[in-house]
């Protein structure tokens, strides 16, 4: 496995990490695709660090939706929104949460705080899921009210009938659902451990229920960028785990996936898919994040290689009957554009041709320069459930570039019973939701 950093650069040099790194030589839009490009992997002393300063909303200024579309907040103030669940009586369900506290030493630790903080994301967990109400369908939530307290880091929920699933950062919780309550004080019922521990360096699990609701799948992130941390800290993660919420029996779905997040269920082939945030510190211009249709028992590279048999030399001792089988993704999302959330639209009040196309929200790099990601983009898709064309922008202005600074960040994303885009922003702690622009506007 590859070795920590030396911790022989000293301050000096450390003040100024910002500011070292290598630059892309590609636009990052040839990262995107089906057939993104992939250059030979550039290795500096110092990893690129250029995250945006995290500096919220301001002075009325929201985010710039696409031609032919508004944005008006759904719910604000509140703090550090990561993902969303729309019940079936259209309440709205938002996890505010943030990483675990955690002991942390060495010169990676060190450099992760740094980007954490700048990013906004040192703050401690709500660990709370807060429920929005919009009775009167103006498309703003009247209601904001705690739902669920005490838990641990949150991150995906799920409902299967009168059962809420939430995926804390180490096991699935299981709540009472009644659809009328703005509250559940019931205990948790623990159905499933996940993977957690000292390390836990992607902490966030995802959640999704099969459409017949005999099965939960779980993201479970690498515990390293690359295996430097050891593959026995890996068993289970980088993962796709399927559960059975009756017994709590968990089993490997597919691996290879080195931070999994969105889910969703692809609405005309039934595949689940999936965005990964894929490996750093190799280069402005690699690897691209991507989304994919997961296999079942797939496995799709890492740590061994990255876009099927593209090795990384970094990690030791190789793995060659590992990559031979590796499958490469579907379509590729841009080099650290941070692609987080996911849904397929199967509403009615946006325009026809975003039916079945992919919503993915992108939390923005920390390892690019210049920046990549910080936006909501558009995939469609054709009729055999396969993306069918190049990205499109439908929610940008979340970062000034220039000046260095993101007013919010884009993380999950959802349709509405009414048909509109929300997307939650862990910066700017607000929901934004996205509709038709009005005639008259």
């Amino acid at each position: 496995m590859p070795r920590p950093l030396p911790l022989l650069l000293g301050l000096p040099i450390a003040l100024t990490l910002a500011g070292c790194g290598e630059t892309a030589r590609l636009p990052v839009e040839d990262g995107y695709g089906p057939s993104p490009q992939l250059v030979e992997p550039r290795k500096t002393l110092i990893p690129t660090v250029n995250i945006a300063n995290a500096v919220g909303w301001h002075d009325g200024h929201q985010p710039t939706p696409a031609e032919g579309l508004r944005v008006q907040p759904f719910a604000q103030g509140l703090d550090h929104p990561r993902t969303l669940l729309v019940l079936p009586n259209g309440d709205v369900l938002v996890a505010e949460t943030n990483a675990p506290e955690k002991e942390q030493s060495g010169f990676r630790a060190w450099i992760a705080n740094k980007i954490m903080s700048r990013a906004g994301a040192r703050s401690p967990s709500a660990d709370r899921i807060t429920l929005l109400r919009d009775k009167d369908g103006d498309g703003i939530a009247e209601t904001k009210s705690p739902y669920l307290e005490g838990l641990h880091s949150p991150f995906g929920m799920a409902l299967i009938g009168n059962d809420l699933y939430v995926a804390n950062t180490d096991a699935i919780v299981r709540f009472p659902y009644q659809p009328d309550a703005t509250r559940i004080d019931a205990k948790g019922e623990k159905v499933a451990d996940l993977p957690g521990g000292p390390i836990n360096h992607h902490w966030t699990k995802d959640l999704i229920a099969s459409r017949d609701g005999s099965r939960l799948y779980a993201t479970a992130g690498s515990n390293s960028n690359v295996g430097e941390n050891g593959l026995e800290n890996e068993e289970n993660r980088a993962a796709i785990l399927e559960i059975d919420p009756a017994n709590g029996n968990t089993r490997l779905f597919a691996s290879g996936l080195r931070n999994p997040n969105g889910l969703a269920w692809e609405p005309r082939s039934g595949a689940l898919w999936t965005v990964v945030n894929e490996r750093d510190e190799i280069g402005s211009d690699l690897v691209p994040d991507y989304m994919t249709s997961v296999r079942e028992g797939g496995f799709y590279g890492w740590p061994y290689s990255y876009f099927g048999g593209h090795v990384d030399k970094r990690v030791q001792p190789p793995r060659p009957d590992l990559v031979a089988n590796a499958i490469v993704p579907d379509y590729a999302l841009g080099a650290h554009t941070a692609s987080l959330g996911l849904t397929f639209y199967q509403g009615e009040l946006l325009a026809e041709r975003y039916t079945g196309g992919a919503f993915i929200g992108q939390h923005g790099s920390w390892n690019r320069k210049p920046r990549s990601g910080y936006k909501v983009i558009f995939v469609p898709f054709d009729e055999q459930g396969r993306p069918a064309g190049p990205p499109e922008d439908i929610l940008t202005g979340f970062l000034d570039d220039v000046e260095g600074i993101a007013f919010g960040r884009p993380v999950g994303v959802a349709v509405d019973r009414q048909g509109a885009l929300l997307v939650a922003d862990d910066v700017g702690n607000t929901v934004w939701r996205v509709s038709p622009r009005p005639a008259n506007e």
